[in-house]
């Protein structure tokens, strides 16, 4: 195996435990239009590949799928989250021993999500010390956002490393396929999420149940 210079993570369910914030908001937006809440963990298969495909699923759960509605709910939705993005929110055990362990042996770091850019950067600095991440990237403009492998391109030419190079480390299908796509080695975490079988399914090079077993992969 090649040896490594970047190790590349998904954000929620991965690095950092968003599920309550994501359930408190999307439920919120959902309420305010009069439609029921759902348990926290059903978000765990809304969740994964944006938020507005996140609304998408809850309303269609609730038998709406009119683009209008879809919209506003969205809207709402983006409005809350700009607010309580952090509610409840913290880093996985042993993320932050991870990163350190990573930053003393050199190898960049980078989150890539398919959260908002703005939410992305305040979630992450919002539950670790600023500087945690040599790179923060979530959804902007102009480029597709996961599975699609650009994101994880762009960040492997923004540090100077082959993609061959880059461990990507998910805990979604959504993941897995971005990591292989980019033709890096892709490892699957069980501590998000997703289940291991999805994980497996989705071709994972490496599956691990605790953060710092990542570290036998650079």
């Amino acid at each position: 195996m090649k040896m490594k210079r970047a190790a590349i993570f998904d954000l929620d369910g991965t690095v950092a435990a968003t599920l309550e914030a994501i359930a408190h908001c999307a439920n919120m937006a959902i309420g305010d239009f009069g439609y029921e809440a759902y348990p926290i963990d059903q978000f765990k298969t809304f969740a994964g590949d944006g938020a507005h495909t996140l609304i998408e699923r809850a309303l269609k759960g609730r038998g709406v799928e009119d683009k209008d509605t879809v919209e506003k709910v969205f809207a709402r939705y983006m409005e809350i989250f700009a607010v309580d993005c952090l509610y409840n929110a913290h880093p996985y055990e042993g993320i932050p021993e991870l990163l350190k362990s990573l930053r003393e042996k050199g190898i960049k770091t980078a989150v890539l999500s398919n959260k908002p850019h703005p939410e992305s950067i305040k979630t992450v600095d919002g539950i670790l010390p600023k500087g945690s991440f040599d790179l923060i990237r979530g959804v902007i403009d102009g480029c597709p956002k996961k599975p699609a492998p650009d994101g994880a391109f762009a960040i492997a030419k923004e540090f100077g490393v082959e993609p061959s190079e880059c461990i990507y480390l998910g805990d979604t299908n959504t993941d897995m396929k971005t990591g292989k796509s980019a033709g890096m080695f892709t490892i699957g975490v069980t501590w998000g999420f997703r289940p291991v079988e999805e994980l497996k399914e989705n071709h994972a090079d490496a599956i691990i149940d605790h953060p710092l077993e990542a570290l036998k992969y650079i």
